[in-house]
């Protein structure tokens, strides 16, 4: 299989472990019977099953979509009201925490180390991640590359004095990775998987480092106010992903266009091994809660 094709699959069996927990659980405070519930907003990225539902228009109609480049940027969305529900990364969620977000977690997924790395030129001779210090390092704010990062400053005996860090979101890291703006770049597919090519090089993944989960977020409003839409909602987006599973080459084919990728990319550095993709799929808790000092627990 070739290199995208195993990062779409990793992104779809990843997203097909996050199971809805109010699917069976009805809010106390929920919508009164029969009272029209408002259509359901959701935040998606460009990976994983929420896409992948968007892309094949499987949605209840009336559904509103907001696409956002990043996890942060989405629990933003979340916080301003601008979304009901949303797919983020294992870092997001806690920085959302301590900015007292209010948000309630009901879906995880099973860890994907091999889904976000270092990458660096390989004809710049860094051998380790210590060969950076001093260094420009590209990273997203805030998502689970930061995480990463502070993962790897402990590891390597390092602080974060000791590399030149370049906030940027993926649209401008690219090509500052690109130009030699900077030396190193921390990213997470699907752009990690678009950013290989003959040249490049991983200088170190997330494995024993970090675990690289995924989250489904929900705000406590839309629990209480838009029960059914998200019932319905998340029986879609397990169908959908299910099938997608099942039809990796159309699910291909459906979500090349969002994701800004050819369909037949090039051999070599497109291959991924198979610890690259997910392992079995997880149940998760119905519901969690949030704490400013603490990752969100399940309650």
């Amino acid at each position: 299989m070739r290199r995208l094709t195993a990062v779409l699959a990793g992104a779809l069996l990843l997203s097909a472990s996050l199971v809805a927990g109010c699917a069976d659980k009805t809010p106390e405070s929920a919508a009164a019977p029969g009272a029209a519930e408002e259509p359901l907003r959701v935040g998606y990225q460009r990976f994983g099953g929420l896409s992948l539902v968007k892309a094949r228009k499987a949605e209840a109609p009336g559904t509103a979509w907001s696409l956002f480049e990043s996890g942060p940027a989405l629990t933003e969305g979340l916080k301003a009201g601008a979304i009901d529900i949303g797919q983020v990364g294992e870092a997001p969620p806690i920085f959302a925490a301590a900015g007292k977000i209010d948000f309630r977690i009901i879906g995880t997924s099973q860890p994907v180390p091999k889904g976000e790395a270092v990458l660096v030129k390989a004809n710049k001779g860094y051998t380790s991640f210590k060969d950076l210090r001093g260094k420009k390092v590209a990273l997203n704010k805030g998502s689970n590359v930061n995480w990463l990062l502070v993962r790897l400053l402990e590891a390597n005996g390092m602080t974060i004095k000791d590399i030149d860090v370049q906030y940027l979101k993926p649209a401008d890291a690219r090509p500052a990775f690109d130009n030699d703006q900077v030396d190193a770049w921390i990213i997470w597919d699907p752009y990690f998987a678009l950013a290989e090519s003959p040249g490049v090089k991983v200088l170190v993944d997330a494995t024993g480092l970090a675990n690289n989960r995924e989250y489904l977020l929900v705000s406590p409003q839309a629990l209480k106010s838009k029960p059914g839409k998200i019932r319905e909602f998340l029986k879609t987006y397990r169908q959908v992903t299910d099938w997608g599973i099942a039809n990796p080459d159309e699910r291909v084919k459906v979500l090349a266009p969002s994701s800004a990728s050819p369909r037949t990319p090039p051999a070599g550095p497109w291959r991924a091994a198979p610890s690259r993709s997910p392992r079995s799929p997880r149940r998760s808790a119905p519901s969690c809660s949030r704490s400013p000092t603490a990752s969100p627990t399940c309650s």
